[in-house]
């Protein structure tokens, strides 16, 4: 069983990075503040694609009990992730406030795309935080159930 992010989440990964790039080539206020948000956020990202979303790639699995031996291998991310969750949280809130500061500037620069972008992005930490963060863990938490042995 291979173990992958599920692709939409990949690809709101990947679009949400491009779009901060582009702010962070804006001028003026605009690309500062983007710039301190891919700061913050780019080693966040990566501890999340480490971490953090893999595991939601077995809920289809999971959910058809399809599930194999060798979604056990999914518990080290797991338990990194119950174990690193309040950190994980507080990087999301540095992200947030940076993300503030972008949105004010974008108001001041009169340009809401970055606004919107920024806005979208406060949303999707809210979404991490929320449902898939919790998500990964029960699938972990699952997994321990299911194969105890």
């Amino acid at each position: 069983m291979k173990l992958s992010i599920p692709k939409p989440l990949k690809l709101e990964h990947e679009e949400l990075h491009a779009e901060l790039i582009t702010a962070t080539r804006a001028s003026g206020r605009i690309g500062v503040a983007a710039t301190a948000v891919a700061k913050v956020l780019h080693e966040h990202f990566l501890k999340e694609e480490e971490f953090a979303l893999p595991p939601l790639g077995l809920l289809t699995a999971l959910a058809r009990d399809q599930l194999d031996e060798d979604a056990k291998s999914v518990l080290s991310m797991t338990d990194r992730l119950k174990s690193e969750l309040s950190e994980m949280l507080e990087e999301h809130k540095v992200v947030v406030a940076a993300l503030k500061n972008l949105i004010a500037a974008a108001e001041v620069e009169k340009k809401p795309e970055h606004a919107r972008f920024a806005e979208k992005l406060v949303l999707h930490a809210q979404t991490e935080e929320e449902v898939l963060y919790p998500a990964a863990i029960l699938v972990g938490e699952y997994l321990k159930l299911k194969f105890k042995n």
